[in-house]
C-alpha cells in the first residue's frame, strides 16, 4: 500500500469524512456492528474470544475468525482438527458468525514464482481442483456449520500469497468460479463466499480480480495501518482504498465487511483507531474483525496503550 496523488475528487471525499467524523459523537459506539477478533485457531482461542469480550466490558463477541493453513490440501481440505471447536461455538449461539479463510492453492506462502502460480491458477480453472473444495464443503456441512462465511483467496491482489491475482488475473477468477459452484454443489450447504482485497493498489487493481456478482455474497477489505506516514484520511480516499471499496460493493449491491484490520507500520496509533472505529460506525458493514496479536493487536498485543484505550472506549 503506497500513499498515492490527490485530485480534486480525492480532496472532496476526505472532506466529506472529515465532515462526517466531527459530527460522530466522541463516545458512539462502534459495537453496533457484529464483532469478534482474531485471537487464535486453538480450541483453547475459543475461551480466549469471550475474555476479550469480558475486558471490553460491553456486548460479548459474535463473530468467530480463523484461517485454514495452506501447506498441504489435505488442510485446505478442512482436516485440522480445531474446526469442531470453532464449529461448536458456531451452533451455540445462532445470532453468532463463524468466518473461515480459505486458500485457493497449497504451499500459499512458499513465495513461488509467478509462472508456477499461473500455472496452478490455470489448473483450478480447469477443474483439477474441484474435489478438495467439495471435501471441504461437506466437512463445514458435517459439523453443522454450513453457513460459514468463506473468505477465498483473500489478498489477492497483493504478493505475498501462491493464491494471488496478478500472474493470470482470468484465470483467477475461473477458478474462484469452479470453487464455488463446486461447494455450492454439495446438499445442505449455505455458505457465502468472500472476496477479501489488501487496502489500495498493491501489486494490482482489485477490481480487476472480481470474479462476479454470481459468485461473490461479501464484498470485503483488509485494511491495516500501512505504509508508514500515511494518514487515516489518505486511506479513506486513495486510489482502491476505503471510500472506493464502500462505493464498490453498493454499486454490486453487496454486504462489505472488514476481516482483517488493525495496526501495523504507524505502531501505536490512536487516531487510526479512532478512525476505522468511526468509520464503521457511520458505514455498517455487516462485520469487522480486528486482528489482535503483535504487532496488530490492542488486547493480546499490550504494545499499543494509547490505542487499546480508543478500542475499549469506543467497542463499549
Amino acid at each position: 500500500m503506497k500513499p498515492s496523488r490527490r485530485g480534486p475528487l480525492a480532496l472532496t471525499v476526505v472532506l466529506l469524512f472529515l465532515v462526517s467524523a466531527c459530527t460522530t459523537r466522541a463516545d458512539e459506539p462502534a459495537a453496533v456492528t457484529p464483532y469478534g477478533a482474531y485471537v487464535g485457531y486453538e480450541p483453547a482461542d475459543v475461551a480466549r474470544l469471550d475474555a476479550l469480550g469480558a475486558w471490553l466490558g460491553g456486548r460479548p463477541p459474535r463473530v468467530g475468525h480463523v484461517y485454514l493453513p495452506g501447506d498441504r490440501w489435505s488442510n485446505i481440505e478442512g482436516s485440522p482438527g480445531y474446526l469442531a471447536s470453532w464449529a461448536s461455538w458456531r451452533r451455540s449461539d445462532p445470532r453468532r458468525l463463524f468466518v473461515l479463510n480459505v486458500p485457493l492453492l497449497e504451499r500459499t506462502e512458499a513465495h513461488l514464482p509467478d509462472g508456477t502460480v499461473r500455472d496452478e491458477l490455470r489448473r483450478g480453472a480447469a477443474g483439477d481442483y474441484d474435489g478438495h473444495f467439495r471435501a471441504l464443503a461437506r466437512r463445514l456441512t458435517a459439523l453443522g456449520v454450513p453457513d460459514t462465511v468463506l473468505v477465498l483467496g483473500w489478498e489477492m491482489n497483493g504478493t505475498t500469497y501462491t493464491h494471488r491475482c496478478a500472474p493470470d488475473p482470468a484465470a483467477w477468477k475461473a477458478y474462484w468460479t469452479r470453487i464455488v459452484r463446486a461447494m455450492r454443489s454439495v446438499p445442505g450447504q449455505r455458505f457465502r463466499f468472500e472476496f477479501t482485497p489488501n487496502r489500495g493498489r498493491d501489486a494490482i487493481p482489485w477490481p480487476r480480480c472480481y470474479p462476479g456478482d454470481e459468485v461473490v455474497d461479501i464484498i470485503g477489505m483488509d485494511a491495516y495501518d500501512a505504509p508508514r506516514g500515511l494518514r487515516f484520511a489518505d486511506q479513506v480516499s486513495e486510489p482502491y482504498g476505503l471510500a472506493a471499496h464502500v462505493r464498490f460493493a453498493r454499486a454490486h449491491r453487496k454486504p462489505f465487511s472488514y476481516q482483517e484490520w488493525g495496526l501495523y507500520e504507524n505502531g501505536d496509533d490512536p487516531v487510526y483507531l479512532r478512525g476505522m472505529l468511526t468509520w464503521f460506525a457511520r458505514q455498517r458493514p455487516l462485520y469487522q474483525t480486528i486482528t489482535d496479536y503483535c504487532p496488530h493487536g490492542v488486547w493480546g498485543c499490550r504494545a499499543h496503550p494509547r490505542s487499546s484505550a480508543v478500542y475499549r472506549s469506543l467497542m463499549r
